[in-house]
């Protein structure tokens, strides 16, 4: 499969309208600048600068696409991202690198670990949180042809053995169950996005030789979030379980939660995320590791909140 830079210049060379730019973040798509010559713009290391000249190229018809730290694409340029893109509603496509425990060896200045909260709050912005890079190609057409701006979290990892992507719909999840036949209710529901979805499918395998049924959720995208996917597995599971790479406030928990809230529906769920504290950073698997992120952490944590072993 295609990665993500050959994705994205066949589908530049196929429209005119798209524009690459960069704020001297190249490493997704560094071979870019010679193979779109006039249509790469790297403004240097000045998020606010590209955002806002994005804003423009957009009200010229354009569809930018920019990248640049998560971090700082997301809070250093905030303000002219809500202003200039959000409130115009400009077709402007900001992918950030390094999301979230991706970051893993860089310190709190360079943490996006509350970027999902932070971008869905801004109306009409699509949040897009890809499992690995084959989910991000999938995605990257519609994505990048769709109206509303658009916030992505750059993913390059390899799909996890065994797994197998869905075709990718806007505001659509894909679910998998241990028994797809199943007609009762399954033991748990694992709801993820992101990277952290290898971590899921781990943790589904050690759950189901406990003897467990396990649906499991790939969001994809907290928003627009599929709403029959969360009622489907707060209504079909006993215990609902959030997994995500993000501060507990503002990210898949409190978006769940207002699912819920908002149908009138209740279930028993147990939130997995970064509670009030920053990621120690070292290498990623260390970092899964140190912070109980790990298919074997997450599955223990899951039994001791669910004890029970179907025969």
């Amino acid at each position: 499969m295609k990665n993500y830079e050959q994705t994205l210049l066949e589908l530049a060379q196929a429209d005119e309208r798209i524009i690459v730019m960069t704020a001297e973040n190249r490493a997704a798509i560094r071979n870019l600048p010679n193979l779109l010559p006039g249509r790469f713009i790297d403004t240097g290391i000045t998020e606010q600068t590209m955002v806002g000249a994005a804003a423009g190229l957009a009200l010229r018809g354009r569809i930018p696409v920019l990248h640049a730290l998560a971090t700082f694409l997301t809070l250093r340029a905030f303000e002219f991202v809500r202003t200039d893109v959000g409130i115009g509603g400009l077709p402007v496509k900001l992918v950030g690198g390094v999301p979230g425990f991706l970051s893993d060896g860089n310190g709190p200045t360079h943490q996006a670990i509350e970027d999902v909260a932070l971008m869905r709050g801004i109306p009409g912005f699509h949040v897009f949180c890809p499992a690995d890079e084959e989910d991000l190609v999938l995605a990257l057409p519609q994505i990048i042809n769709s109206p509303n701006p658009t916030y992505i979290r750059h993913n390059a990892l390899k799909t996890v053995a065994g797994y197998e992507h869905e075709p990718f719909e806007i505001g659509k999840a894909e679910v998998r169950r241990t028994s797809e036949s199943a007609t009762r209710p399954d033991d748990v529901a694992i709801l993820v996005y992101g990277m952290l979805l290898a971590q899921a499918w781990d943790a589904k395998a050690r759950l189901e030789a406990e003897g467990l049924s396990v649906r499991l959720v790939n969001v994809r995208m907290p928003k627009p979030i599929d709403v029959a996917a969360v009622l489907g597995a707060a209504r079909e599971s006993s215990l609902l379980v959030t997994l995500e790479d993000h501060f507990l406030t503002g990210g898949l928990f409190s978006i769940v939660s207002e699912v819920l809230t908002r149908h009138g529906e209740t279930a028993d769920v147990l939130p997995i995320a970064l509670e009030e504290h920053w990621f120690k950073p070292a290498l990623l698997p260390d970092v899964l590791r140190h912070e109980g992120f790990t298919g074997e952490q997450i599955a223990a944590r899951i039994l001791e909140r669910l004890p029970i072993r179907v025969s």
